[in-house]
């Protein structure tokens, strides 16, 4: 196989179901060995690119290359440099768990030299992979989903919302793996709807909204340009009361307490305002990846060029 610098290279690409548009014109490019966010609430077209960029899907119109491959034309040359979880992954419930290991072994038709490791990681003991499918959990299921992505070391792992169902102890094994996994010089390309486990495990992010993209920008400009989150603790049982020029910023009060996300150009001149009304105690903090989101979402901005550089609990629906 070709070796290529970038793991994805996107040119145009458009997918339509008739009259329905599912993603257009979208270009970026995911470079190798970085895991790379991809961001978008219900129907913006994330989970139609997926399908598109592991062969599932056959593009309308535009230029899809994975690992410099067509996945397509090229899709028994890609596979077993693939790893993917879908978004709803679908098992045969009469299947024990070994088996569908092997099977989905067999159809990427390469070794799987990590599926121990990986089992003993994820607590899929040899009992559990004994028992048929059917009787899983759904986080068990989701553990299943991800060996099978990960167990013959491919170059690039897509991955759909790959902690659902998962417990937080589990989730903390799935982020050691996406770190170990960059760290071996391979590709993760993770779409999520949990904001806070973007911002955590990736370096670079693509937001797409109505099947186009916003922005591509990195997880720390995103964050550096966007509001800044401010909260005055007032301490004096008067609860909530006007602010001025700062109530513009939609306050949301707790009692005497309120908290205010303020654009980084008007943080100094909000404070000064602000601590001349008496106010008890302050602290400012850096907006999460979850503000940026919904700041790009309400107010439209981003480029949609595709050519971004850099290398609390907000979530956003995926479309199915």
């Amino acid at each position: 196989m070709r070796v290529d610098s970038r793991a994805i290279e996107l040119g145009g690409l458009t997918k339509a179901y008739g009259p329905v548009v599912g993603i257009e014109s979208l270009s970026l490019t995911v470079d190798e060995g970085e895991v790379f966010g991809f961001l978008g609430p219900n129907g913006a077209g994330k989970t139609t690119t997926l399908r598109c960029l592991t062969g599932l899907l056959r593009p309308t119109a535009g230029r899809v290359r994975v690992l410099g491959l067509d996945p397509v034309r090229d899709h028994r040359r890609l596979a077993g440099a693939l790893g993917y979880l879908p978004g709803e992954l679908r098992l045969y419930p009469e299947l024990t768990g070994a088996q569908t290991l092997d099977l989905l072994c067999s159809l990427q038709g390469v070794p799987a030299p990590s599926r121990g490791a990986l089992c003993e990681r994820l607590g899929l003991t040899d009992p559990v992979l004994r028992r048929t499918v059917g009787g899983y959990s759904r986080g068990m299921k989701q553990k299943l989903g991800l060996v099978q992505a990960l167990q013959h070391d491919p170059r690039l792992v897509v991955l759909d919302e790959p902690t659902e169902g998962l417990d937080p102890l589990v989730q903390e094994t799935f982020f050691e793996l996406m770190a170990e996994t960059v760290a071996a010089g391979r590709t993760v390309l993770l779409s999520s709807h949990v904001l806070p486990e973007v911002q955590r495990a990736c370096g670079r992010v693509a937001i797409v909204r109505e099947g186009r993209l916003v922005t591509v920008e990195s997880v720390a400009a995103l964050r550096e340009a966007r509001a800044r989150r401010i909260r005055l603790d007032f301490g004096d049982g008067k609860g909530a009361r006007p602010l001025g020029r700062a109530d513009q910023w939609a306050p949301r009060w707790a009692g005497d307490r309120v908290e205010l996300l303020v654009p980084p150009v008007e943080v100094v001149r909000a404070l000064r305002s602000l601590l001349a009304m008496g106010v008890a105690d302050v602290t400012v903090e850096e907006a999460g990846l979850d503000e940026a989101f919904l700041d790009l979402y309400r107010n439209g901005s981003g480029t949609g060029t595709g050519t971004g550089t850099g290398n609390g609990n907000g979530t956003v629906r995926e479309e199915p």
